[in-house]
């Protein structure tokens, strides 16, 4: 921090900053010649805190973090470190699986040709399961595609219209769209029905679907849950519902909206992304 502070304000003295972080200078002069081993054991300390608060960061979003932190560091060096003490994080593969009735109507996929520049222009959602000791639970969520925050959520033991449709509900209280709005998500029953139709009729938004069993064209929220699986469900040992429910709040709301790194946003949080756009 002293070498950084220096590089920036060189007319402060050694003995000021040394003071001032209280520090000697006989200390400082001596870290100064002290092995590359030493300054790494720091950084991998540095690491370990970011990973513990972010679960689940690999070295790319971890160089964001120390960087953003004021660490003058490269991507290389913190890939390395992390592979010598194994804090890399294990990926496990979603597994998506394709549902469609084929007594709704189903629309074009949209977003083939319009792309989002700001605000409430498209809206994806999806859902994925949630596995407790004694049963399934599930989880849906509406995502502006693009800041990439989830803006409604919900949570159910039963996969039906009311559970996406409450996802759905919360995305427009907290977002009040205007008519023009696109929505993308799967063919699902629990999207297709008139009922959920009808909801996306009264705020006049259009309606895109992906293909059949093709989980690439949603491949934004797609990411979404992978993120969620690996940084929060597979981390945590869900018991219930009602235990989902609280630890997802905080993942979501807190976590994965306002502190965690998007490499697509510039390495920030969508929250963040959103306040400095606009």
């Amino acid at each position: 921090m002293i070498r950084q502070l220096r590089t920036e304000f060189p007319e402060v003295s050694v003995r000021m900053l040394c003071a001032v972080l209280g520090v000697s200078r006989s200390w400082y002069y001596e870290t100064l010649h002290q092995p590359s081993s030493c300054a790494d054991e720091v950084l991998v300390a540095e690491i370990e805190r970011i990973i513990r608060d972010h679960p689940g960061y690999g070295y790319r979003r971890v160089t964001a973090e120390l960087r953003r932190q004021g660490a003058i560091v490269n991507h290389k060096r913190v890939l390395r470190l992390m592979q010598k003490a194994s804090l890399l994080c294990q990926v496990r593969r979603y597994v998506q699986t394709p549902r469609r009735d084929p007594s709704f109507q189903h629309a074009p996929n949209l977003l083939r040709i319009h792309r989002a520049e700001g605000p409430n222009q498209i809206w994806v959602a999806d859902v994925t399961y949630l596995h407790f000791p004694q049963g399934t639970g599930f989880l849906a969520c509406v995502l502006d595609a693009w800041s990439r925050r989830c803006i409604g959520w919900a949570v159910s033991d039963r996969l039906t219209t009311d559970l996406t449709e409450g996802a759905l509900i919360a995305a427009i209280k907290h977002r009040s769209p205007k008519p023009g709005l696109i929505h993308h998500s799967d063919q699902g029953v629990q999207y297709a029905n008139h009922r959920y139709l009808r909801r996306l009729q009264n705020i006049g938004a259009q309606v895109s679907m992906s293909a059949v069993a093709t989980p690439t064209d949603n491949a934004l929220i797609e990411s979404f849950f992978s993120t969620l699986k690996r940084e929060e469900v597979w981390t945590k040992d869900y018991q219930h519902l009602a235990d989902a429910k609280r630890n997802l709040q905080q993942f979501i709301e807190l976590e994965y909206n306002q502190r965690r790194l998007h490499s697509s946003l510039g390495y920030r949080p969508p929250a963040e992304f959103e306040q400095v756009a606009l």
